[in-house]
């Protein structure tokens, strides 16, 4: 009797670990088959840049894995990619005074943009992908396009957010840490930065407040740059590599701060599209008013 129980208990002991394998294996394949997940938003496919040889043999019977040759990638000298500048994409409250008119787009507006890029083949890239084109020679798609927002409005994560996932685009967003510390109604709040965060959008430094950071002293400047840096990555797990000038004021010492602070550059007001690896941290942008017509966005575009 004792020896039919003791058969039993090892027969279904090495039936648990049997199971118990089979479920890691299980578990170990789903976590492996995450690495080969297509990327959120329709992103474009990247075309290999290394070429695998094939192995040779050195002895009948023993095969020699080669190691694979990285195919050299010229670095481009320039590229003209216009990045969109806009503010407020909301309807205008009572009493706008002309700053305001001037810094805002009707939400049906920027809707008839998404879809002329969407209809033209235009694809939405980040600052970072612009980047490491001209550092790395990595591919961009044809006709790119970068969306960048200013100052963290709450219009930002209410209608820019949603309608840029309805169409498959990226964009990349410049906030500062102040309003949103103190809870300001009008501007996003960290947990909705992080959703967009982890949905691919791109969230970058406008400094702690939107003040002139000329003539700063060096601590001042810490405080601006280096706050919002550390305070984004704490709130998104993402660190931020560009920053926004507000009003787009800097100085030489602004871009030593922001070199020094580990940033990959910054973006100005001044109007332009063409982008070299000389003016990272003074890359020019395309202002979107308040007035702007179909016709006239489709001028900046393609002009």
């Amino acid at each position: 009797m004792d020896g039919k129980l003791g058969s039993f208990i090892t027969s279904h002991a090495a039936r648990f670990s049997a199971i118990r394998l089979a479920l890691c294996v299980l578990s170990l394949a789903g976590a492996f088959s995450l690495l080969f997940v297509s990327p959120a938003l329709g992103r474009w496919e990247i075309p290999q840049t290394v070429e695998p040889t094939e192995g040779t043999h050195s002895s009948p019977g023993k095969a020699v894995i080669s190691t694979p040759t990285p195919t050299p990638v010229p670095l481009p000298d320039q590229a003209r990619v216009p990045i969109f500048m806009y503010h407020y994409v909301s309807e205008l409250p009572p009493n706008p005074d002309v700053y305001r008119r001037d810094l805002t787009l009707a939400p049906e507006k920027f809707e008839a943009q998404l879809q002329y890029l969407a209809d033209e083949g235009y694809h939405a890239i980040t600052l970072s992908d612009l980047y490491l084109h001209l550092k790395q020679g990595y591919p961009l798609p044809e006709k790119p396009v970068v969306l960048t927002f200013d100052d963290g409005y709450r219009d930002a994560y209410e209608v820019v957010f949603p309608l840029l996932l309805d169409y498959g685009f990226t964009g990349t967003f410049f906030v500062l840490a102040t309003p949103t510390h103190f809870e300001s109604p009008d501007y996003m709040t960290w947990a909705q930065m992080k959703e967009m965060s982890d949905a691919g959008m791109e969230i970058q430094s406008h400094g702690r407040d939107h003040v002139d950071l000329r003539g700063r002293s060096y601590d001042y400047l810490i405080y601006q740059t280096v706050g919002i840096q550390e305070a984004i990555q704490y709130h998104t797990g993402r660190l931020p590599r560009f920053f926004c000038y507000p009003s787009g004021q800097y100085d030489a010492d602004v871009i030593g701060v922001l070199e020094s602070a580990g940033y990959w550059g910054a973006v100005t007001t001044a109007w332009g599209k063409t982008h070299t690896q000389d003016n990272f941290f003074e890359m020019p942008r395309l202002r979107i008013r308040g007035s702007d017509t179909l016709e006239g966005f489709i001028d900046k575009l393609e002009s």
